[in-house]
């Protein structure tokens, strides 16, 4: 399957584009890796094991392929560092929601810059929530489409 030619590729490549012509605005992206090759969901695998699931009914629809993106999260806390001790702006609104960003958020408080939470609509891990200044959030979260979906 090429990744690249779904719905949600499509999506990402012109939000992403759209973006990164915005004003006073960055877009970081990692690098994508194979983790693993094709393996059962969580949600799959969590209701096989309570028997929900039976290992016979399962389908292609149970199993994901093993992509993960790296790097992105240090390009980011390196940004927010940068301008924060460089003092070029005030306030910085971050668009992530795991606890990845507490060092890095709570440097910047320290230092005097606002920083503002985004997670789009995703959890927010609770050891972030300290190291902030507030939440706004700008979308809501998306439905993923199946890998199965057909583009409209």
């Amino acid at each position: 399957m090429d990744y690249s030619k779904t719905p949600e590729a499509d999506f990402r490549n012109r939000l992403h584009a759209e973006l990164r012509q915005t004003r006073k605005f960055a877009v970081r992206l990692g690098d994508v890796y194979r983790e693993h090759g094709w393996r059962l969901s969580e949600k799959a695998s969590k209701a096989v094991a309570r028997q929900e699931l039976l290992p016979t009914d399962l389908t292609d629809d149970h199993f994901e392929f093993g992509l993960r993106q790296k790097g992105v999260d240090m390009r980011i806390g390196t940004d927010m560092a940068s301008i924060t001790l460089k003092r070029q702006a005030n306030i910085i609104i971050l668009v992530a929601g795991d606890s990845d960003f507490v060092t890095t958020a709570k440097l910047a408080r320290r230092e005097g810059v606002e920083v503002i939470l985004d997670p789009m609509g995703w959890s927010v891990r609770p050891a972030l929530f300290e190291h902030i200044d507030g939440v706004q959030t700008g979308l809501p979260r998306r439905q993923m489409p199946q890998l199965n979906e057909q583009p409209e």
